[in-house]
């Protein structure tokens, strides 16, 4: 039996991450910032397909939280599986800010790159003892690391540097077997950046019609994907960039 733990799991991608992680045989750590409520509605909809999971509060973007953090998850281990360590970390917590580079304020700046950047990093670190030799660290990219969408200039920066940081992740930890690899989800109908590609028609086909598949992803096409990573059969692949977007911009 493997664990993962998964940052923001309590909607959007990270629920589905959580639910495709569970479904696939491993039990699951997931955090939420604010909403308790949607964190432990995904929890029981876990544990009624037969496995175990926990929600933990976490805000990525304050690193001075991640001692505390790491106490809790040692605390959840303990309690609910009996073990001092887990398997598989996916960072995926994150947020974009439409802000062009002619506008954008330091505000802004540091917001992108503390929960972007400095909490991945950071997090990892902090939990890098508790991962099992032989686990697996997932980080979260974007298709606009590959290819430019205006307003997002700083995002898909960050985006970028996750990329080159999960490529060392990968070397630097490889003497324990970890493995480090980015999935870069495309545009996705999803609450993320307000909904808009979700809830605004004229834009969702207009990013349907440049995607070879004919359609923006759904939460569930990513969740695969990470599950799918993270299984046995997939132990070679590491310090890899996986875009998962249908095609778009080909």
């Amino acid at each position: 039996m493997k664990i993962a733990i998964i940052t923001g799991g309590s909607r959007g991608l990270g629920k589905a991450m959580a639910i495709s992680v569970a479904a696939h045989g491993q039990d699951v750590i997931l955090t939420y910032q604010h909403n308790k409520q949607d964190a432990e509605a995904v929890v029981a909809q876990i544990e009624q397909s037969g496995r175990k999971a926990v929600a933990l509060q976490l805000d990525v973007s304050d690193s001075t939280s991640f001692p505390a953090f790491r106490d809790a998850v040692k605390q959840a281990l303990k309690q609910t599986w009996n073990r001092d360590t887990f398997n598989f970390l996916v960072n995926n917590a994150g947020i974009g800010i439409y802000a062009p580079l002619a506008e954008a304020t330091e505000q802004q700046f540091d917001q992108l790159v503390n929960i972007n950047l400095k909490g991945p990093l950071f997090l990892t670190q902090i939990l890098l003892p508790l991962i099992e030799d032989g686990g697996r660290i997932i980080n979260i990219s974007s298709g606009l690391a590959r290819f430019s969408g205006p307003g997002y200039g700083i995002y898909g920066a960050l985006k970028g540097s996750i990329e080159v940081l999960t490529r060392y992740m990968a070397t630097e930890f490889g003497s324990r077997h970890i493995t480090a690899n980015v999935v870069a989800p495309g545009p996705i109908a999803t609450d993320f950046g307000g909904g808009a590609v979700r809830d605004n028609a004229a834009y969702n086909q207009a990013l349907a019609s440049r995607t070879a598949l004919g359609r923006v992803g759904e939460a569930e096409d990513i969740g695969g994907v990470v599950a799918s990573l993270l299984s046995d059969e997939m132990h070679w692949i590491n310090g890899q960039r996986i875009e998962a977007s249908g095609g778009i911009n080909l």
